[in-house]
């Protein structure tokens, strides 16, 4: 992985500063200690026949592998002896990968007597599962390292050492990941189209029956049928609301950093199927009730939920049935469409129900976001020992689950895999912001180049940019994405509205269509 450039001149800039403090010609570390740490895909052969690869990581010295398989070349594997190659070795490591244990002496001198052997590769077992860094460390030799010199895991090390009796063959390569995976291009659709679907829909999707075609709770109402929201629950979003929510949203943070289980991921699991099969019922009946007004006139009257039409109970059954398979192949490779499918049906139907009053609110709700996000991605770590956001994002102690509340896209060019995510409360954040705006422009008659929802969903994908943008500059290290979300989205709406000299209705207003008659509610 390379250096960012603003880090390349630095790093220049730092060296020759210390080229100027230690003028000794006979220093090894300006000679060869001076690469950045390489994942490296080890390929291996039992026998001929190819296992599975293993990853690891390359020292600060040492010589680089091929970025390609084709261009490397099969060397047998032989454990050195003594095993951590602190002296010569009594095996013959010559034309091979020699294998060592960590600890007796340092990594340099590690390498020196493996190349010293004629070894063209060196492999170092770490006593760990996790790969530790191989810094250099001075000594009085002037000989330059020029073999890889890689770390490779415990467990792949024990896998290795088990099967030395029979023949093993080991390549090495260090493939490079793209500037640009195709999968972020997808998933930056995805976002910004959900946000997209939940501010029309507000316009296009609101005229149906909803008393009789929504499978929930009877609830009594004047009539049958009603225009725009005025039978649909709308949750209006305060100040206090939005402070309660950003702390609530910590606590369980936290609750997850330290007390995460398999259990626990279950709940958050099951939780999220409910929410999905509700939102996608919501979504799929909307369709339903724009494209054909005459299939919702069959009625069942059921126990709880009152007068429902056949046609949502069929939509709710597969929808449900959509969410246990999901559930059961969660851990498959092509898993992240159904979760996809779920979160964003899920996050359209809260897009359409809790909603930003004003730029006041929306202010309190996203400044308390951004510091959220900020806080538990890079601060934490000084609290915490590591970053409480990514920690929980990745899942770490929780006997291989990971929480679904989030969208996310296997990475399609890249040779190490993964996946690109961007987590719910990046586009539901922004998006109530973004669903405020489009409101405010119906309501005031604005057309697209004068309101403000075409600026702001602009700068939402902007942000999305810029976010993958800092992901790549900070070598794949999780960013908050809210720190550069907040800015496009309510920057640009406090800047325009001073432009335009209509900050003080943004900040103050208060609708007052048909769809606010309900009272409000605290979120």
């Amino acid at each position: 992985m390379s250096f960012p450039l603003r880090r390349r001149s630095t790093l220049a800039l730092l060296f020759f500063l210390i080229s100027l403090s230690f003028a000794s010609a006979d220093d090894p570390e300006r000679e060869f200690c001076n690469h950045s740490y390489e994942f490296v895909k080890v390929k291996n052969w039992i026998d001929g026949v190819e296992d599975k690869d293993i990853v690891g990581l390359t020292a600060r010295f040492g010589a680089i592998p091929p970025a390609h398989a084709d261009k490397s070349l099969r060397f047998p594997a032989v454990l050195s002896n003594p095993l951590n190659c602190c002296s010569n070795s009594s095996a013959k490591l010559s034309g091979s990968v020699a294998l060592s244990e960590r600890g007796g002496c340092t990594f340099t001198t590690k390498a020196e007597v493996a190349q010293l052997g004629g070894a063209k590769a060196l492999l170092v077992i770490n006593d760990k599962e996790e790969l530790d860094k191989m810094a250099c460390s001075y000594n009085n030799t002037s000989l330059i390292i020029s073999i890889p010199t890689v770390m490779i895991p415990k467990s792949a090390g024990d896998v290795l050492k088990s099967v030395m009796e029979k023949h093993v063959e080991i390549l090495l390569y260090a493939p490079k990941s793209p500037i640009v995976d195709g999968g972020v291009v997808f998933l930056w659709l995805m976002a910004v189209g959900t946000i997209l679907t939940a501010s029309l829909s507000q316009e296009f999707g609101g005229s149906e029956p909803s008393n009789h075609n929504e499978l929930s709770p009877k609830h009594s109402s004047g009539t049958g049928t009603a225009k725009d929201d005025s039978d649909q629950e709308v949750l209006d979003i305060t100040a206090k609301g939005a402070i309660f929510f950003v702390l609530l949203a910590s606590t369980m943070l936290v609750l997850l950093f330290f007390f995460m289980s398999s259990w626990f991921v279950w709940v958050l699991i099951v939780l999220f199927c409910l929410g999905g099969v509700q939102g996608m019922h919501n979504c799929i009946m909307m369709l339903v009730s724009r494209t054909c007004r005459n299939c919702s006139q069959k009625m069942l009257n059921l126990p709880v939920f009152g007068e429902v039409s056949v046609v949502s109970i069929v939509v709710a059954l597969l929808c449900l049935l959509f969410a246990i398979i999901w559930a059961v192949e969660r851990q498959a490779s092509y898993s992240w469409i159904g979760q996809d499918i779920l979160g964003i049906c899920l996050m359209i139907t809260v897009l359409q129900m809790a909603r930003l009053p004003n730029i006041m609110v929306a202010t309190v709700l996203l400044c308390c976001a951004f510091v959220y996000d900020i806080f538990w991605v890079f601060l934490s770590p000084l609290i915490f020992h590591q970053s409480v956001m990514i920690a929980v994002a990745r899942g770490d102690n929780s006997g291989g689950e990971s929480i679904p509340m989030l969208l996310r896209v296997p990475r399609i060019f890249d040779p190490w895999g993964g996946n690109n995510m961007v987590g719910f409360g990046d586009v539901l954040f922004p998006g109530l912001l973004i669903t405020f705006a489009f409101r405010f422009d119906k309501e005031k008659k604005k057309t697209l180049a004068s309101g403000y929802f075409l600026w702001l969903i602009t700068g939402y994908g902007l942000g999305l940019c810029f976010t993958y943008l800092g992901l790549y500059l900070m070598d794949g290290h999780g960013q908050p994405a809210l720190l550069y979300l907040v800015p496009c989205t309510l920057g640009v709406a406090v800047v325009l509205g001073l432009v335009r000299g209509e900050l003080k209705d943004l900040w103050s207003h208060s609708s007052k269509s048909p769809d606010m008659k309900n009272p409000t509610t605290d979120a």
